[in-house]
C-alpha cells in the first residue's frame, strides 16, 4: 500500500469508527477530555438519595453528582439507601441513561456530629467507602464540622489525627481518597495532613471558607498545591449567584488552578439567589452550573 492510499485507508477507518459510535459514547469521550468537570449535590438540590436527583442533575446541566450518605442522628451509621440492591440498580441505570457520574460520596452527618467522639466512626466511614465502590466514586467527603472545629477545640486534635490515620488505611485499601474539610487555614491544613501522614487523606477545599474569614483564596490554593486538594466546593455562601459575586473572581481562580496543574471536580454547593425561593433548584443551580462551565469548560 503506497503512502497516499495508506493515509486514505486510515482516514476512512477512523471516520467509520466514529460513525458506529453511539451519541452517548461520543458524549462520554468529550467529557473525559474536560480538565474540570462540574457537579451538584443531591442534598442541596433537595433530592438526597432520591432517584430523581439524576434526571434533575441532567436538567440543571451538570456533569455529575455528589451523593449524600443519608441521615445519621443517633444511629450507629448512616441511613443509606444505596445498600438496597433494587434502589442501587435503578440509580445506576439512571446514571447511565443521563450520562451522569458520581463525583463523590458525602458524610454530611459529620457537620453536626462529632467525628472525634462517635464510637462507631469506622463503621460509618467503612459504609461510605463501600458506597463509593458501588457507585464508582473515587472521592469521599468528610467534614469535621462544628464539633470537630480544630480552631475552637484544639484539644480534639490528637483524637482526630489518630482517627484520620485509621481512615487513611481504610481508604487506601478501598482505593478511595477521603477529602476532609476543616476550620483551619491552608497552612494549618498542610500541617494537619503532614501529621496524619496518608496520601489517601486530602483536603476537600471550599471557596467560601477563606472568603468568609477574609483570607486570600488564591494564596490558600497555592499554599495547598494540587496534590493536597482532591476536590473543590466551587461556591460561596448564599446571597447571589456566582456570576454576580463580587468577592469571588472565578476567572482568577481558574488561572490559579491552571497554573497549579490541578484538575478534577468542581462541586456547586450553594450561591443561591436570596431573592428566589430555596426550592428554586433549577434556577439557582442551573445558573451557577452554566456560569462555572462558561469559565472552566471553554
Amino acid at each position: 500500500m503506497n503512502p497516499l492510499n495508506r493515509r486514505a485507508f486510515i482516514a476512512t477507518a477512523v471516520l467509520g469508527t466514529a460513525a458506529l459510535m453511539t451519541p452517548d459514547t461520543v458524549w462520554a469521550w468529550g467529557r473525559k477530555e474536560q480538565r474540570y468537570k462540574v457537579a451538584v449535590i443531591d442534598l442541596m438540590i433537595l433530592k438526597r438519595q432520591k432517584l430523581g436527583a439524576v434526571k434533575l442533575t441532567h436538567e440543571i446541566g451538570a456533569d455529575g453528582l455528589e451523593v449524600d450518605m443519608g441521615g445519621l442522628g443517633n444511629r450507629d451509621t448512616f441511613d443509606n439507601q444505596f445498600f438496597d440492591d433494587a434502589f442501587r440498580a435503578n440509580y445506576l441505570k439512571a446514571l447511565k441513561e443521563y450520562n451522569i457520574d458520581v463525583a463523590s460520596v458525602a458524610m454530611t452527618g459529620f457537620y453536626a456530629q462529632s467525628f472525634a467522639t462517635r464510637p462507631t466512626y469506622k463503621q460509618m466511614v467503612g459504609d461510605c467507602l463501600k458506597t463509593c465502590q458501588l457507585l464508582g466514586a473515587k472521592i469521599a467527603f468528610l467534614p469535621l464540622g462544628v464539633q470537630g472545629d480544630l480552631v475552637q477545640n484544639p484539644e480534639l486534635r490528637p483524637a482526630i489525627v489518630e482517627r484520620l490515620r485509621e481512615v487513611g488505611k481504610m481508604a487506601k485499601k478501598a482505593g478511595v481518597i477521603v477529602g476532609i474539610e476543616t476550620a483551619l487555614d491552608a497552612r494549618g491544613d498542610v500541617e494537619l495532613l503532614k501529621e496524619i501522614g496518608s496520601k489517601h487523606i486530602q483536603i476537600y477545599f471550599n471557596f467560601s471558607n477563606p472568603l468568609k474569614e477574609g483570607r486570600d483564596l488564591i494564596e490558600e490554593l497555592q499554599i495547598l498545591g494540587k496534590k493536597r486538594i482532591c476536590q473543590i466546593h466551587c461556591t460561596d455562601e448564599d446571597g447571589v449567584w456566582l456570576q454576580n459575586n463580587q468577592r469571588l473572581d472565578m476567572p482568577k481562580v481558574k488561572a490559579a488552578l491552571d497554573k497549579m496543574g490541578w484538575k478534577g471536580w468542581l462541586v456547586i454547593e450553594r450561591s443561591r439567589d436570596a431573592s428566589l425561593s430555596p426550592r428554586a433548584v433549577t434556577e439557582n443551580f442551573g445558573a451557577n452550573t452554566r456560569y462555572v462551565k462558561s469559565i472552566f469548560q471553554n
